[in-house]
C-alpha cells in the first residue's frame, strides 16, 4: 500500500496524506537513532502503521477526544490526531519515557496537530476521553489496569491486538469484568481490534 492506496482505503484528504508523509519522514529520521518501530516495518508504513491506526476511526466515528496510552512512536495517536484536525478533536499522547515524548512533541509541533504530549505513567494521567486506546503496550490484563481510570471516567476502549487477541481476552476475564467485541483488523488478517466497555475489576 502507498499513500494513494491509503487515501482510497480511508477517505483521507490530500492534506491528511501529506501530513502522514511528513510524519513518516520524521519517524524514519528519529528511528535511525532511537528504537521507535522496527526498521523493517517502515517500508510498509501505509498499511502496517497508518491504516492499522486509522481503522480505529471506523469503530468510533463520533469520538473527538482520544487518549493513547504508551504512545511511543505515535501509533495510533499521531495518525488519529492528523484526522482530528478537520474534525475538531484532540488526542492525548501519554508516554512514560522522556525521549519518546520529545519525539512526539517534535511531530506535534511540525504538523501543528491538535494533541497534547504527556510525560507520565498512563495510569497516573486519567484524562477524560471518549476513547482510550493503545498499541503494542502490554498484554490485555495489564493494559486494562493502565486504562481502568479512563474507563471509569466514561471512555470506551479500542485496543489494537495481534493474533493472540482471543487468548488475551480470555485471560483478562480472570481479573476483569467487561463487555467486549473483537473485530478483524483491516491491516493484518491475524490482528484484531478489541472493543472494551463497562470495565471493572473482579478481584
Amino acid at each position: 500500500m502507498d499513500a494513494a492506496g491509503f487515501r482510497a482505503a480511508t477517505g483521507a484528504t490530500e492534506a491528511e496524506a501529506a501530513d502522514l508523509q511528513t510524519y513518516l519522514s520524521l519517524l524514519t529520521e528519529a528511528n535511525a537513532v532511537m528504537n521507535l518501530v522496527g526498521p523493517d516495518s517502515l517500508p510498509d508504513f501505509w498499511n502496517r502503521h497508518a491504516l492499522d491506526s486509522a481503522q480505529l476511526l471506523d469503530h468510533a466515528p463520533e469520538a473527538r477526544i482520544w487518549a493513547d496510552l504508551g504512545a511511543g512512536a505515535g501509533l495510533p495517536g499521531v495518525v488519529l490526531a492528523v484526522f482530528m484536525k478537520a474534525r475538531g478533536g484532540h488526542v492525548h499522547l501519554i508516554d512514560s519515557l522522556q525521549k519518546r515524548c520529545r519525539f512526539l512533541q517534535w511531530v506535534v509541533d511540525a504538523l501543528r496537530l491538535p494533541a497534547t504530549v504527556v510525560w507520565a505513567r498512563a495510569e497516573e494521567q486519567a484524562v477524560k476521553a471518549d476513547v482510550v486506546t493503545a498499541r503494542a503496550v502490554a498484554p490485555l490484563t495489564k493494559l486494562l489496569g493502565y486504562a481502568q481510570a479512563y474507563h471509569q471516567k466514561g471512555a470506551a476502549g479500542l485496543y489494537l491486538k495481534g493474533e493472540k487477541a482471543e487468548a488475551e481476552v480470555a485471560e483478562a476475564r480472570k481479573v476483569w469484568q467487561f463487555e467486549s467485541q473483537l473485530f478483524p483488523s483491516r491491516s493484518d488478517a491475524r490482528g484484531r481490534v478489541v472493543s472494551v466497555r463497562s470495565l471493572r475489576r473482579v478481584r
